[in-house]
């Protein structure tokens, strides 16, 4: 039975995966298999931009609410660096958004909403004060 991309996408994708290792490349869906691909990068993008939004969220907290620091919060910040750091040593070609502006701003536009929910505070800074080489120092805390 065949299944098709638009009833069921994990059926069609065993599908596909079972006619690639079979070599039957002339039944292969190549134009879904094209789009699943570039999705796969999407996917690996916005993981990092999550990531990336949850650790800049946490150093404005802790640069805005110098009362309430802890040894768990500055626990969550190193376990969000790492996790970054494991996404970019597992997809090295992430590393050049890191410099694209468009990306970062929306990022830091992602991390100032939440750091805002979180807090209740406002008035946090419109762009990044801190380069990404400290966001990414694993001995960075913002003062």
């Amino acid at each position: 039975m065949s299944a098709t991309y638009e009833s069921d996408v994990v059926a069609w994708a065993n599908e596909q995966a079972a006619l690639l290792r079979a070599g039957s490349f002339s039944a292969l869906d190549i134009e879904h298999i094209a789009d699943e691909v570039e999705d796969v990068g999407k996917s690996e993008k916005r993981e990092l931009a999550s990531r990336m939004a949850v650790l800049l969220a946490h150093l404005l907290e802790w640069r805005a609410q110098v009362a309430n620091r802890s040894a768990s919060w500055e626990v969550t910040i190193r376990v969000q660096r790492k996790a970054v750091a494991a996404h970019l040593e597992d997809a090295p070609s992430l590393k050049a958004i890191l410099r694209d502006d468009r990306w970062f701003s929306g990022v830091w536009g992602d991390a100032v909403d939440q750091a805002t929910k979180e807090t209740g505070l406002a008035g946090f800074p419109e762009a990044c004060p801190w380069s990404m080489e400290q966001v990414l120092d694993p001995g960075f805390l913002p003062g």
